[in-house]
């Protein structure tokens, strides 16, 4: 994006202030992210690629249910543009959060960051949901329990792996595995919100502080302690400092379950990595599957 299209973009908003800096942004594989700079104010501009353009509803539809139930560190919508007329690509601009990406800092007191991270999915597992499933304005095929949502995505899941060529060894274990351990997914009676992808890029901190949390568009309805288990495996990574305090900020002790979600999580991400070509870390992926299973 240049200042040009910049400028077009954000005419609407600031009729009379020109645009001075357009600044490329931390932002996911399927969307482009970048703060517009004018003298006095920004804002963060969300591109989206045509085959990713129906995530931007489900983007406004999670934000303001966000916003509604008060969880305030998360950006507002100034203006959704679905047309892709003005620059050939839909976007959304949003205000722009104070704050660093965790993953491009360095902070004191990591495990304080990461017990404001639990207070906050806390409080976003709140906010209750009709029935397990995708979310995208609404719950896409949604099941009235847990155990009937996790078969169905493991049964997908493993499904795709075998058609991305895994190891059909593995793949047996990983079934078994679930297989042996599904009594589990019933502890979760009913469905909340799920940020669903929760890593340090996502998370914004300043002074100490967790100041923004961002990128919605694989936000669930489901199991909270599927949205723990990922905060583990993709944030956390298994440092007992980050989940001790994430677990005591969030309320609660370490739950049965966080080692099949982490599989889940594993099986999912192999699938996403193979599915695109990018071999590189698919074997780390499934030795720690193997582990997980062993």
């Amino acid at each position: 994006m240049d200042l040009l299209q910049a400028g077009q973009i954000l005419r609407p908003l600031w009729p009379d202030v020109p645009v001075t800096a357009v600044l490329p942004r931390t932002g996911g594989q399927l969307s482009s992210v970048f703060e517009v700079r004018a003298a006095d104010r920004s804002a963060i501009v969300k591109v989206y690629d045509e085959k990713w353009r129906w995530k931007q509803a489900k983007e406004a539809h999670v934000y303001g249910l966000l916003s509604e139930h008060g969880i305030a560190p998360v950006p507002t919508i100034l203006h959704l543009e679905p047309d892709p007329g003005v620059i050939g690509r839909a976007f959304t601009v949003m205000t722009t959060l104070p704050g660093t990406p965790l993953s491009e800092t360095v902070v004191p007191d990591i495990a304080s960051v990461y017990h404001q991270l639990g207070r906050l999915l806390a409080s976003i597992h709140a906010i209750s949901q009709p029935g397990f499933g995708y979310l995208t304005t609404h719950v896409l095929d949604p099941v009235p329990d847990n155990t009937s949502y996790m078969a169905r995505q493991f049964t997908r899941k493993l499904r795709e792996f075998l058609a991305l060529h895994g190891d059909p060894a593995l793949h047996d274990r990983v079934q078994s595995f679930v297989a042996a351990h599904c009594d589990l997914f019933a502890l979760c009676g009913a469905p909340v919100l799920c940020h669903n992808d929760i890593h340090e890029g996502n998370i914004l901190v300043s002074d100490g502080r967790v100041t923004g949390l961002v990128d919605v568009e694989n936000a669930l309805a489901g199991d909270p302690w599927l949205d723990l288990a990922k905060a583990d495996f993709y944030a956390a990574h298994g440092s007992s400092l980050k989940l001790d305090a994430l677990f005591a900020g969030y309320g609660a002790l370490p739950d049965a379950r966080l080692p099949v979600y982490r599989l889940y999580h594993a099986l999912e991400l192999w699938d996403w990595f193979a599915s695109t070509g990018d071999a590189q870390y698919l074997p780390g992926i499934a030795a720690e599957m193997a582990a997980l299973v062993s």
